[in-house]
């Protein structure tokens, strides 16, 4: 994350951080993924449709800001840095998460709780290798 994002993200964040809560890492993040077959298939149709240029579905980018209390989810503004929203507000407190699925163009995890039915997969891009460690020490392994 660029130092522009980051002092934008932390701007954003500031109001609701409790006193004394430490930001540990900020970094972007998918939270959501497309299977191969409906991406392909998806392609196909918007090739035809276009006249050859295919286009292919991305989730929507997520910033992410760690601290030592919480996790915090925006959602970003693909045009400008500012965080477009805020989504929501998960306490560390009891997360875990499965170990790192390395992929060619990018790798992620899933964080959960325990006590919880589902949980958020965390998609990192191949360039934000260094966040995805720092978010992985972080969050210690289901065992």
């Amino acid at each position: 994350m660029n130092g522009r994002r980051r002092r934008l993200l932390l701007e954003t964040l500031d109001p609701m951080l409790a006193p004394g809560e430490q930001v540990e890492v900020t970094t972007i993040v998918n939270l959501s993924s497309v299977s191969v077959a409906r991406t392909a298939a998806f392609a196909a149709a918007s090739a035809a449709l276009s006249g050859g240029m295919a286009v292919i579905p991305v989730p929507t980018p997520m910033y992410l800001a760690v601290t030592d209390l919480n996790l915090y989810i925006f959602q970003a503004d693909s045009m400008f840095a500012r965080p477009r929203a805020h989504l929501m507000t998960i306490p560390r407190a009891g997360l875990v998460r499965t170990p790192v699925k390395e992929r060619i163009l990018n790798s992620s995890f899933v964080v959960s709780h325990p006590e919880a039915d589902q949980g958020l997969r965390l998609i990192f891009g191949g360039l934000g290798r260094r966040e995805r460690d720092l978010v992985a020490a972080a969050l210690p392994v289901a065992g």
